[in-house]
């Protein structure tokens, strides 16, 4: 009963929200130098991950360089996981990945606050939170965490002037973050074909513009929310993954891998690369460069030009 009530409230949620029309119109936020680079090309580290999560994130960022060449001393970073459902990983962040994350930020001695906000149909982002113990990781760690939608004046619009969107409105307090910092999960989605780097960004969308986020050209659209602005680091779960459906359901495998990079676009070509090698029946591209969302981002100048990028293991 509980569950039935949960999916009322959200699809009232998704079928309700409105975005207000005096948030206030502000430009994209300048994009961050990507200091991971050899011989002009970006970097994407992978690493196999053993039972020490911590170990294997540590590694992949090594591989790199150093955590310090994006997180000074005292940075306010914004680090936005994935919770857009409740769902088990890797329907949703593992908490163990989130943790290690956090612990090596504020070890480098970053302020770190969470941030997210669930799918329209999950709403409100709070119950998702309360159900996966986010809220007890959060208290435990000492650390902010935000559900975006609970804040309804806390919203900036960034003017993209993308081909299908000419605006975004997202939180301010990832606008006005120093840095920003993705945890993406590597796993299919039975619409948008990748949930990876370039997807994550749809959970800083306004609750109000998802409905016609999703009614046409939605790859094109997930890849243009990033014209708002670029993370200064991605580090990509893939140790668990759905290879088709997704995502929040679908058929699981077990790659055991963490993938990290300061690109957007490397990164997801190199995930999809990851999940074409199971040949499951989903809607990925066989040519990764051909999916629609990495299309749309080297259209905007997004990330990396096809093939220029750069696997350290």
């Amino acid at each position: 009963m509980t569950d039935f009530v949960d999916k009322i409230i959200g699809f009232y949620h998704f079928l309700t929200d409105r975005a207000t029309r005096d948030i206030p119109f502000v430009d994209p936020r300048p994009r961050p130098e990507n200091p991971w680079l050899r011989n002009n090309q970006a970097l994407v580290a992978k690493v196999k991950a053993g039972g020490d999560i911590r170990a294997a994130i540590e590694r992949a960022i090594a591989l790199l360089g150093s955590l310090e060449q994006v997180i000074d001393r005292g940075d306010r970073v914004l680090l936005k996981p994935n919770f857009n459902s409740q769902d088990p990983y890797p329907g949703s962040t593992d908490l163990a990945f989130l943790r290690a994350v956090v612990e090596l930020l504020m070890e480098a001695g970053a302020k770190v606050t969470i941030g997210e906000s669930s799918g329209g149909i999950w709403k409100p982002t709070r119950k998702v939170f309360r159900k996966v113990g986010v809220f007890e990781l959060a208290r435990d760690l000492g650390v902010e965490l935000v559900a975006f939608d609970d804040k309804p004046d806390d919203w900036v619009r960034v003017k993209v002037n993308g081909d299908y969107l000419s605006s975004v409105s997202v939180p301010r307090s990832a606008y006005e973050t120093d840095k920003i910092v993705y945890l993406p999960l590597m796993k299919t989605h039975f619409r948008g074909r990748l949930s990876g780097a370039l997807k994550l960004a749809v959970g800083f969308m306004h609750p109000g513009e998802l409905r016609a986020l999703h009614a046409r050209h939605l790859e094109q659209k997930i890849a243009e929310i990033s014209l708002c602005w670029q993370p200064n680091l991605i580090i990509m779960d893939g140790r668990k993954t759905f290879v088709s459906g997704g995502p929040d359901r679908g058929r699981l495998e077990k790659p055991e891998v963490v993938l990290a990079s300061g690109d957007l676009v490397a990164i997801d070509v190199e995930a999809i690369k990851v999940l074409l090698a199971y040949k499951a029946n989903n809607k990925l591209t066989a040519d990764p460069w051909q999916l629609p969302q990495v299309v749309a981002a080297l259209r905007h100048g997004l990330g990396t030009g096809k093939n220029r990028y750069i696997v350290v293991e």
